[in-house]
């Protein structure tokens, strides 16, 4: 398989650290920051195992595409795996703490390369992505016949288990990752096409000149530069005891100490005369042994001497080789908080940004590409993650907030990811968390979690209250979008009413931000459709901030809309008739809105004028336009004619205003009419029409409707 030598170094490493994993769990660290360690160590094991499996399962072109994103996965699985162990050989017996060690060591001094022939096919078909359609069948057929052999694609059942290979990867792809699938689907197509010329001895040497190999080989050290700089966990050279740094240079036998055969920072002579490691040695009398290590002689005191002349020498070897030593004692908590400000691997998305391939690849990531090997565990949640969140608040803020940000990125990958998980494993904990994240003011905690808490439902009246002083944060934007998702949920609406969030959606449409009032007025909307909830808000006098969007085309549906439900109470019509300027602003929309408006703009004034004459007066001397009704029962849309004539029926005979004021037809198209057009002798007077105004005694299918 391809990276086999990667992988089969990786696969020794985990195997050997899963052998004496039992030991460690055996070992029963108590206290959180170990239990905290033993879950980060398991969690790197699944991960470096899930990396391992995508290896062996994928599509042999798709990884030599990816190359350089395995071999980076490959160096931050290690990394893991050594900073989790870090941590935990300090928490363990001696003895299982000094193979710890060694596994540490063996951790720091691994090194990954890519197969020369592997990497070299990788840049081949990486190329082919680049091509325009004018020059790529040619060079698809040298481009495959070049990478058949370095990649072990030579005969039909390699092509056919290849083809096999790329179909599973498509299956496993989620329906956002349509770059990533053009990509599959034209490797798959160059299989097809080309695959009879991969077989047997038909190779030919990929030809490329000499400033292609350069440029590549820059762009391709430019990368790897880019892996390391981008991602602190692939370099945290600062933390470490830099084994590997001594390259060709040998470690003298008395500056290691016994025990860990490392090189000593803080060594210290014991009874037996033997130098030690202060931190090691101490271990070892704090187990109760009373033996030296070395010489397996009874010590007469457990007294840890400092050997300065011993440090002074290792100091002085270390300028002379340009080597440095941390101090191991404070090793496992400077990697702990280092690892907190610091996040997962960045995209690599920029390595393909020049791409102008045949396939639209504008939007490719090669950070996206290396995901696959996830599908069938970073999708889902490890149990890991779910065994920290119960026992979240016991964590370390630092440490909390790595465990929501690591929540939130499976979330990304898997939006149905916690569907299954209860109320009490994750609702609960979550909004612990995000009390503690509002009272501390950590902006970064607050908008990590309220992101995990969008998409939930069974929230209870405390979680209501505490979303209702978001609003009023900086996360006023996610707070909103959980607000907008809730409002549409029967049993929510009634819940956001009693939090007091009513009041900071109503003031948010005072708000500079577009993007905010747009969501503000869609959770009103939504809660409109409660009659309980229309009297709050109408006790916050919400009218007279819905009519400034009247004059805002992107919200005037939801504007006139959530008008009408207010006019299915009796307290919502005193509201508009009482509003200044609220009736003209909706006679207004008969004039300038399109059929829909028309039609709840219709509902509002028939709600009104059906249930007392004072509010039909008002109506009249609200600029209505008995034109434009005529015109709107003839073509508006169904419920549109129905309100605009039972309107007319309401306001006077339809009959006789044709008759004696000779109502015209009016030329204007379905959606709007531009009064200025009509002439002054052919719009009736309100006072003439007045007389004509019939006893209201007439039935209206507008009547008010019972609370929904």
């Amino acid at each position: 398989q391809v990276h086999s030598k990667i992988c089969l170094e990786l696969k020794k490493l985990v195997d050997r650290i899963s052998r004496i994993f039992p030991d460690i769990e055996a070992a029963r660290p108590r206290c959180s920051s170990g239990i905290e360690s033993l879950c980060l160590l398991n969690n790197a094991i699944a991960k470096a195992k899930l990396l391992l499996q995508h290896c062996s399962e994928c599509s042999k072109l798709y990884l030599a595409v990816t190359g350089d994103t395995i071999l980076s996965r490959c160096l931050k699985a290690t990394r893991s795996l050594e900073k989790s162990l870090i941590q935990i050989q300090n928490m363990v017996p001696f003895t299982l703490a000094v193979e710890v060690s060694y596994i540490i060591d063996e951790l720091e001094s691994t090194t990954f390369v890519l197969d020369p022939d592997e990497e070299e096919a990788g840049r081949v078909v990486r190329e082919l992505l680049t091509l325009t359609k004018d020059s790529i069948d040619d060079s698809e057929a040298r481009a495959l016949q070049f990478v058949a052999p370095r990649l072990n694609i030579t005969s039909q059942k390699a092509i056919l288990t290849e083809q096999r290979s790329i179909k599973n990867l498509l299956d496993k792809i989620g329906p956002t990752d349509l770059t990533k699938k053009k990509i599959l689907r034209y490797l798959l197509h160059l299989l097809k096409k080309h695959g009879k010329l991969m077989v047997g001895e038909r190779v030919e040497v990929y030809s490329r000149s000499e400033d292609q190999v350069t440029t590549e080989n820059s762009s391709q050290e430019s990368l790897r530069s880019h892996l390391v700089e981008s991602d602190p966990t692939l370099n945290y050279d600062q933390y470490r005891t830099h084994t590997s740094e001594l390259g060709g240079v040998t470690l003298p036998e008395e500056f290691k100490c016994p025990i860990s055969s490392r090189l000593m920072y803080d060594p210290v002579i014991i009874d037996s005369g033997v130098t030690y490691e202060r931190m090691w040695i101490k271990k070892w009398f704090d187990e109760g042994n009373d033996i030296c290590p070395k010489t397996r002689k009874k010590l007469v005191h457990m007294a840890l001497t400092p050997n300065m002349n011993m440090k002074g020498l290792i100091s002085k070897w270390c300028i002379d080789n340009a080597v440095s030593v941390p101090d191991p004692s404070r090793l496992a908590e400077d990697i702990r908080s280092w690892e907190a400000s610091n996040t997962s691997i960045n995209s690599l998305g920029s390595y393909f940004n020049d791409f102008n391939s045949p396939v639209d690849l504008t939007n490719m990531s090669l950070g996206s590409l290396d995901t696959s090997f996830g599908s069938d565990g970073s999708h889902e949640i490890h149990d890991t993650d779910l065994m920290l969140l119960p026992q979240l608040c016991d964590l370390q803020w630092d440490s909390q907030c790595k465990v929501i940000q690591d929540l939130k990125d499976h979330l990304k990958s898997n939006s149905q990811a916690f569907v299954s998980v209860s109320a009490e494993n994750f609702i609960e904990p979550l909004v612990r968390f995000l009390s503690n994240a509002y009272d501390l003011g950590d902006v970064r905690a607050l908008r990590g979690g309220t992101q995990l808490l969008n998409g939930k439902t069974n929230l209870n009246e405390d979680t209501f209250i505490m979303l209702a002083r978001f609003l009023d944060s900086e996360v006023i934007g996610e707070t909103l979008a959980i607000m907008e998702e809730l409002s549409g949920y029967g049993f929510s609406k009634a819940k956001i009413a009693a939090s007091s969030a009513l009041t900071s959606i109503l003031n948010t449409l005072n708000s500079d931000n577009k993007g905010f009032q747009q969501q503000a007025i869609r959770i009103l909307y939504n809660l409109s459709f409660s009659g309980e909830v229309c009297l709050r808000m109408l006790s916050l006098e919400c009218i007279p901030k819905l009519l400034s969007f009247f004059k805002d085309r992107t919200l005037l549906r939801y504007s006139i809309y959530i008008l009408k439900n207010l006019c299915d109470t009796e307290e919502g019509r005193n509201a508009v008739a009482d509003t200044k300027g609220c009736i003209s602003s909706v006679a207004e929309i008969l004039e300038t809105g399109n059929n829909e408006e028309q039609e709840h703009a219709l509902a509002v004034l028939v709600s009104l004028c059906s249930q007392h004459v004072d509010y039909c007066k008002l109506v009249m001397d609200g600029d209505i336009n008995i034109i434009t009704l005529c015109y709107i029962s003839q073509n508006g849309n169904d419920k549109g004619k129905e309100s605009a004539s039972e309107l007319l029926n309401l306001l006077g005979d339809v009959k006789n205003v044709v008759e004696n004021e000779d109502c015209p037809e009016p030329n204007i198209n379905n959606t709007s009419r531009d009064s200025n057009s009509r002439t002054e002798e052919n719009k009736p007077s309100k006072r003439s029409f007045l007389k004509k105004l019939p006893l209201f005694s007439k039935s209206s299918s507008h009547a008010p409707k019972t609370k929904r």
